[in-house]
């Protein structure tokens, strides 16, 4: 019983990590033995020295756990980059180390002057979660603006604080009771609050205290090495776009000059569009289009479409009012033009992305192609004034020295020896503005220049001098493709072929007289010959600017009842007329011709009589017939 009853026993509670109640079981086996009173109060001492070395050895084996568990922070927190990892880290270690119901974190919104839940661990309140705190706010609040660390055993009746109705609700939702928050700082300043709470009244010790504030100076540190580490990589990030940048700088640099110095030599070697078009292609890469004013094709390299006649009138607009290039989808246009006057346009349609150094080579390439298009213009201006004075030489009375305009024609590259017509452009083409006028001579300038002739303005006329033998055919052409340049019908009249100097003067007079007998048969917008038009047409060719109005009243005159009869009942009047004069009075002749009866010509000739009066068949008025059924058919010819 006395061994039982000696302070060796507390040693052995010691050596085996008793309990605290444990090292009660000696006295109370002491005094049931009855030992005497001094014995007991040995025993009493011995087990108050047991208890505060078992409680020193408890604080250090405390302390070497937080040591330990602040060692293992810090190498957690080394390992992380990310800042979102890092705060939960924190957080969670905090949590874990003072064994608490809720850890979270708060950090300064300098922007708002105020703090905000960043990140919890162990809330289950999305109201807590969402809270901010005004500085000086809450026991949160107080610790951001003062920088000392607060706590407080029992939150909701501590009267330290400044309680507000949205803190206390996220607070009580949570249901927290005793906090403990120590600031985050760096240096002297506080960038946030970490705290550890429990749902239950209880104090923190001044140990836990410490404990969290070592957690929250490494938390600072850890907070501003990911803050810093993430604006270096965002550093190194830009500075990487902007070196990726500088070297698509400077390799556009290097595309624009060597697009500058290309384009610079082909204007300096005669090169055309084409020539332009194929440069901007190989630097840019892609398709291109290079139209004129009118949108018609004047280069095309690689596969691209013809855009919409309106999307590339809007676009080439836009882009002679900004004065760059525009883009439409896809397509690139950049306007071609000479001061305010529109030359065309050219389309592309890039491979890659264009950055600005390539829109100028665009550009660029729009300005050198307005300076090759003014170049042409002005070239062929002037070879055109030199062939309009060759023409306008040979279409001359009386003609001089014919050696010599042979050698001019030579030199254009024109046989005058050689089969030729002439065609007279009619006074509908040209009698506009002068600019229109002079739209009209530069197109048939180039339309005899492409096929080998030549072209004047003559007497308030546009003369065409064309190779070939089709007069008529050639007339036709000139009206039709005239009409679609002036927007407006054209009427062309032709004579020949010519061949030789001396013929020329005659053939233009002959054309001119075709011309004017168009109009005097009411033939505006066509396009015909003196041989197509036969006699009539030398008869008409000298009428005066009353002659189309004369034809009409000749016909009204001559052979109108029979129009009108045979346009109210559908009749063939006319056409037997025709017929019966075509085969010289022949009855039978005529209807065999008609593929009727023999009587039935002569019924229709009869109501011919009725008509026309019976004299009808007398020489002179079978003459006037006659004429005015020709005037008729050429009046409207088929086709």
């Amino acid at each position: 019983m006395s061994t039982m009853s000696s302070p060796v026993e507390f040693l052995e509670l010691l050596a085996r990590e008793a309990a605290a109640v444990e090292f009660e079981g000696p006295l109370v086996a002491a005094r049931a033995a009855g030992l005497p009173a001094d014995r007991l109060a040995e025993l009493e001492q011995a087990k108050t020295v047991a208890l505060r070395v078992r409680a020193l050895l408890e604080r250090r084996r405390r302390r070497e756990t937080e040591l330990s568990g602040l060692y293992d922070t810090v190498s957690d927190l080394a390992g992380l980059r990310d800042l979102d990892d890092v705060l939960r880290a924190i957080v969670h270690r905090a949590r874990n180390l003072l064994g608490a119901d809720v850890a979270y974190m708060t950090l300064n919104d300098d922007e708002r002057g105020d703090t905000y839940m960043r990140v919890t661990d162990g809330s289950v309140s999305a109201r807590f979660q969402r809270l901010r705190l005004p500085m000086g706010a809450g026991l949160g609040g107080l610790v951001a603006q003062s920088g000392a660390p607060y706590v407080t055993a029992n939150y909701g009746e501590d009267e330290r604080f400044h309680h507000t109705g949205e803190i206390d609700a996220g607070v009580g939702e949570e249901g927290l009771v005793a906090i403990l928050g120590v600031p985050l700082r760096l240096g002297s300043t506080s960038i946030g609050v970490l705290y550890s709470a429990n749902r239950s009244a209880r104090p923190f010790a001044r140990e836990e205290v410490a404990l969290l504030v070592s957690l929250a100076a490494h938390a600072a540190v850890a907070i501003d090495t990911a803050r810093l580490l993430a604006e270096t990589r965002s550093a190194l990030a830009e500075l990487s776009a902007a070196n990726t940048t500088i070297r698509a700088h400077s390799s556009s640099v290097e595309r624009a000059a060597a697009a500058h110095d290309r384009m610079t030599a082909l204007v300096l070697r005669g090169g055309g569009v084409e020539d332009v078009a194929a440069a901007v292609t190989e630097v840019l890469d892609g398709a291109l289009l290079a139209l004129d004013a009118e949108g018609r094709l004047l280069a095309r390299v690689g596969e691209i479409e013809e855009p919409d006649r309106t999307d590339i009138v809007e676009a080439v607009a836009a882009s002679r009012t900004e004065g760059r290039s525009v883009r439409r989808g896809p397509l690139w246009y950049a306007a071609v033009v000479a001061g305010a006057e529109n030359l065309g346009a050219l389309v592309l349609r890039p491979d890659d992305e264009l950055v600005d150094a390539d829109q100028r080579i665009l550009e660029r390439a729009a300005l050198v192609t307005a300076l090759l298009l003014l170049f042409r213009r002005t070239v062929a201006e002037a070879e055109g004034r030199v062939r309009g004075e060759l023409l306008d030489d040979l279409i001359a009375r009386p003609l001089r020295d014919t050696d010599a305009l042979r050698s001019r024609a030579r030199r254009l590259g024109v046989d005058l020896d050689a089969p030729h017509v002439l065609v007279a452009v009619g006074d509908d083409a040209i009698a506009a503005t002068g600019s229109a006028r002079q739209r009209v001579l530069s197109w048939a300038t180039t339309y005899a220049s492409a096929r080998g002739g030549l072209a004047a303005a003559r007497d308030g006329r546009v003369v065409l001098m064309l190779p070939g033998r089709d007069a008529g055919g050639s007339a036709r052409s000139v009206a039709r493709d005239l009409s679609r340049v002036t927007g407006r019908p054209v009427t062309a009249g032709a004579s020949g072929p010519s061949a030789g100097p001396a013929t020329l003067a005659g053939a233009f007079h002959e054309a001119d007289r075709c011309l004017t007998a168009l109009g005097a048969l009411g033939r505006s917008g066509q396009g015909s010959s003196t041989a197509e038009l036969g006699f009539v047409g030398l008869l008409l060719g000298t009428v005066s600017d009353r002659g189309e109005k004369d034809v009409a009243q000749f016909l009204t005159a001559t052979v109108g009842p029979v129009l009108d009869y045979d346009a109210r009942r559908g009749t063939a009047l006319v056409k037997t007329l025709e017929a019966y004069f075509g085969v010289g009075g022949s009855l039978a002749r005529a209807a065999e011709q008609l593929h009727v009866h023999v009587n039935t010509v002569t019924q229709r000739l009869e109501r011919v009589g009725q008509l026309l009066g019976a004299d009808w068949q007398k020489p002179e008025r079978a003459l006037e017939v006659q004429l005015a059924l020709r005037l008729h058919r050429l009046r409207a010819p088929a086709g």
